[in-house]
């Protein structure tokens, strides 16, 4: 017996004589609302929040927050990702349940408000920045901030930006934390173990305005490879040799005893769990994971819960889905496919984020995306009134979380704080 939902469409032609495609009816993908997300709406009704808002469950960050602790081997140090964590607020809430003080910035602006804010915490920049940006940031304090700059430690990729940097300790007379940035296997720059690593290390060594704080490898790739005969593995394996032999070659230089007291900075949110030990790194740093946007959907991060939410209100809500100028083809596309049927137009929109509910919207790919009043469509059963809120789930944190202003924090069934995000410059 066929089933209703699938049909098969024969295709004629020159090129196509004989062939046959199967497709498949889409079915109705509609349906009663989330219980839990219903909870978030009645949260924002009550505090009266009517426009677009990132929304962060703070009992899912705290969950969040202690299984990544629990994962970390003995001896392994935690470093807080502020780039996925925009907000001062979130940074110290994490900072007091985690209960580090590290830190990893990855621009000026937020290097400097985090100083300010938080002068005790080690902050380990992320990239490389342009000595400019660094000479700002120093101007950007007070006098009596040195022990605050004190606790930098700035990320260094190549020999001519250790010079730069050389010069500005001069300058500034600061003595400069030096990390050096490897390259394990991710090829956007960095040092290997050979000569130019060495020429800095004995830089390093003999610069009395200089201090070498530790290595940073990042490895992103890993999680992206296929495990399929053993791609994953032979690549995180290269990734630690690379790292073993930066770490041999700055103990002929330095000393065993001066390498063991060094940061060995590693990973990421999505690779995090591979550190089993501290033989390689004895820090790694994360952050999205503890929100965690859809990109970070991988089966390493599945203990983690989505804890952050893009909540918009519908403006307008239609029994059924026109398309401008394709009204003559309205009736058709909604036989073919029911998730058609219906429509809303939110509050803006145009977010790196999918629906999540109510379930079945998706996009009008014809309608095309829109900044002002984003068209999303759905099935027969969806049901949602002008004023009640379409929930998102950002791809990312980093930048799509400055686009809301203060972050609505959801907890106990309410909306009991508000935390400021980092200006959107930082």
């Amino acid at each position: 017996m066929v089933e209703i939902s699938r049909r098969t469409l024969m295709i004629g032609g020159a090129g196509l004589a004989g062939a046959a495609i199967l497709m498949t009816k889409p079915g109705d993908e509609s349906g009663p609302r989330d219980p839990y997300f219903l909870s978030l709406q009645a949260a924002l009704d009550e505090a009266g929040i009517a426009s677009p808002t990132l929304v962060i469950d703070k009992a899912r960050l705290d969950a969040n927050i202690d299984t990544l602790m629990s994962h970390l081997p003995t001896g392994m140090a935690y470093r807080i990702v502020a780039k996925s964590l925009p907000s001062l607020d979130l940074i110290a809430h994490i900072r007091q349940r985690s209960g580090s003080d590290r830190l990893m910035t990855f621009n000026q602006p937020m290097l400097t408000a985090l100083s300010k804010a938080m002068p005790d915490a080690d902050q380990l920049l992320g990239k490389p920045l342009p000595v400019a940006a660094a000479r700002t940031y120093f101007q950007s304090l007070a006098p009596e901030a040195a022990a605050t700059a004190a606790n930098i430690q700035w990320l260094i990729d190549t020999s001519e930006r250790l010079r730069q940097y050389r010069e500005l300790a001069g300058a500034t007379g600061q003595t400069l934390r030096i990390n050096l940035e490897l390259d394990v296997g991710l090829h956007r720059g960095g040092l290997e173990a050979g000569d130019t690593l060495k020429a800095m290390l004995e830089t390093l060594r003999d610069a009395p305005e200089l201090e070498f704080s530790g290595f940073m490898g990042y490895e992103p790739h890993l999680a992206a490879l296929p495990e399929a005969l053993g791609w994953r593995e032979r690549a995180k394996s290269g990734a630690w040799r690379r790292y073993g032999e930066a770490l041999a070659q700055a103990a002929d230089i330095l000393g065993a005893e001066a390498v063991a007291g060094l940061v060995r900075n590693a990973a990421g949110s999505p690779t995090y769990r591979y550190y089993q030990s501290t033989e390689v790194a004895n820090e790694i740093s994360a952050g999205s994971c503890l929100v965690k946007p859809t990109h970070f959907d991988t089966p390493l991060l599945e203990p983690h819960l989505p804890a952050s939410f893009i909540a918009t209100p519908v403006i307008k809500s239609m029994p059924q889905t026109c398309l401008p100028g394709l009204e003559f083809a309205a009736d058709g596309q909604r036989a073919w496919d029911p998730n058609t049927s219906r429509t809303v137009f939110t509050y803006g929109g145009n977010w790196m984020a999918d629906p999540v509910d109510p379930p079945g919207l998706s996009y009008n790919k014809t309608f095309g995306r829109s900044s002002n009043q984003e068209m999303l469509t759905g099935g027969h059963n969806l049901s949602i009134a002008p004023d009640e809120f379409v929930f998102f789930r950002p791809h990312q944190s980093e930048a799509v979380f400055l686009q809301f202003g203060d972050i609505a924090v959801f907890e106990d069934g309410r909306i009991t704080q508000r935390w400021p995000v980092f200006p959107a410059s930082a």
